[in-house]
C-alpha cells in the first residue's frame, strides 16, 4: 500500500511540474478550429513523454530508497557492511566511476539493482536474501554487474529510449484519434467528439504495448553487456557462478514494477519472450562462456 501511494503521489507531482513547464513554454493547445496543430502537439508530447522519463530518472534514487526500504550504509560497523562498501569502492575505481551509495533492502529473494541520474551519482543496493544465499565471490560478481550498468550509462540511455518511445506513442495516438473521429465517427464540429477520446485511449494502449518491445529488447541487451562488465571486473567464473546461484529456488518476492528492469534477475513475462526485461539465465550463462 505504501508503494502504491508513493507511486501515485510522485506521478501527480510530475504531472503538475510538467504542466507548469508547458505554461512557461507558452503552450496554447494542439486542438484548433483548423484541426491538429502538429507543432503544438509535438511540444505537448515531448514535454510529457521525455520530461516524465527524465524526472523519473532524476528522482530514481529517492524513489528506490523509499519504495524498497533500502537502507544506505553510512557507517559501516559490522563486517558485512564493511566488506560491501569496500568491494563497491574497489569495483567503482576499476570502472572509473564515482563511488555509488551502497544500500541493503529486505527481501528473501536474491536480487540487486543500480539506479541514479549519472555515472557519478548512483545507488547500488543488494537484498538480504542475496547476502544470505550467495558466497562473497558470487556477491562480488553481482556488484560488478550493477557497477557495469552504472559505468555503461544504462539508466540514462534507458530513460532516453523510454522518453522517445513515450513521445511518439502519445503523438501517434492523438493523430490516429483525430483522424478516426473525423472519418469514422463523422464528427464535423470544430471540437473533437467522444470518438477522439476513446480512440486515443485505445491507440495509446496498443502503441504502448508495441513500443515496449523496443524498450524490453534494449533492456535484455544491456543485461548481456552488464554480465560481460561484471565478468571483467570480478572474474568470469564468479559471474557465471552468480548467475547459476540465481537459478536456485527462492521465495518469490520480486522488485516493484518500476524497479524490475534495474535488478540482477527478472522473472519470465506472462506475455512472452518479447516482453522480458532480462534474458533467460541459461542464455546469459551461455553468452559468458562463449565469450571466454
Amino acid at each position: 500500500m505504501k508503494r502504491i501511494l508513493l507511486f501515485l503521489v510522485t506521478n501527480i507531482a510530475i504531472l503538475v511540474v510538467l504542466s507548469l513547464v508547458l505554461n512557461v513554454l507558452g503552450f496554447e493547445g494542439y486542438l484548433t478550429q483548423n484541426g491538429l496543430n502538429m507543432g503544438q502537439l509535438l511540444v505537448f508530447c515531448a514535454v510529457f513523454g521525455m520530461g516524465g522519463s527524465f524526472i523519473s530518472l532524476a528522482i530514481s534514487k529517492w524513489m528506490a530508497k523509499r519504495a524498497m526500504g533500502a537502507r544506505v550504509i553510512t557507517d559501516a560497523t559490522d563486517p558485512t557492511s564493511q566488506w560491501l562498501v569496500a568491494t563497491v569502492q574497489r569495483l567503482a575505481r576499476q570502472a572509473n566511476i564515482g563511488m555509488p551509495e551502497v544500500a541493503i533492502f529486505d527481501s528473501p529473494e536474491p536480487n540487486a539493482f543500480a539506479t541514479g541520474a549519472s555515472r557519478n551519482n548512483a545507488l547500488v543496493a543488494v537484498s538480504t536474501g542475496l547476502l544470505r544465499g550467495m558466497d562473497k565471490g558470487e556477491v562480488e560478481a553481482v556488484l560488478g554487474h550493477e557497477i557495469a550498468h552504472v559505468a555503461n550509462g544504462d539508466m540514462v540511455t534507458l530513460a532516453l529510449i523510454q522518453g522517445v518511445v513515450n513521445t511518439f506513442v502519445m503523438f501517434l495516438a492523438r493523430v490516429v484519434g483525430y483522424a478516426i473521429d473525423k472519418a469514422v465517427f463523422r464528427n464535423e464540429r470544430d471540437s473533437v467528439g467522444i470518438g477522439y477520446f476513446v480512440t486515443v485511449m485505445v491507440a495509446q494502449i496498443v502503441f504502448g504495448i508495441l513500443a515496449s518491445i523496443i524498450v524490453f529488447w534494449f533492456s535484455r541487451q544491456r543485461e548481456y553487456r552488464a554480465d560481460a562488465g561484471g565478468a571483467k571486473l570480478a572474474g568470469r567464473e564468479k559471474m557465471i557462478r552468480a548467475l547459476e546461484a540465481l537459478k536456485r529456488p527462492a521465495e518469490p518476492h520480486g522488485l516493484p514494477e518500476q524497479m524490475a528492469a534495474f535488478g540482477i534477475s527478472g522473472g519470465a513475462s506472462k506475455m512472452g519472450q518479447l516482453f522480458r526485461s532480462h534474458p533467460p539465465l541459461d542464455d546469459r550463462i551461455a553468452a559468458l562462456r562463449a565469450g571466454g
